[in-house]
């Protein structure tokens, strides 16, 4: 895995009637290489990061949860203070 890495929840919401909360969030990397890197062969490597996620999560808030992961490139986000306050450094 690259080392820079950086994940923003967009969404987060319990889905009404249901045990089940809905989770989008976003990975960036710096570059295109590294997206697929994250990604891995036929996605295999963000499946299985996806679903260690997944399980951690359910432990912390006690119910299912629905995880959407997106894998974004923000070049040089790490050199740049506008990108760094996007991102909630």
């Amino acid at each position: 895995m690259p080392h820079s890495i950086a994940v923003t929840i967009d969404e987060m919401a319990k889905r009404k009637g249901k045990d089940l909360t809905d989770i989008h969030a976003n990975i960036f990397v710096e570059r295109d290489s590294q997206k697929g890197i994250i990604i891995g062969h036929r996605g295999s490597r963000l499946i299985d990061v996806g679903t260690r996620a997944r399980h951690e999560i359910e432990s912390l808030i006690g119910h299912r949860v629905f995880l959407s992961l997106r894998v974004k490139v923000a070049s040089d986000w790490q050199r740049d203070p506008k990108q760094l306050g996007k991102l909630g450094f």
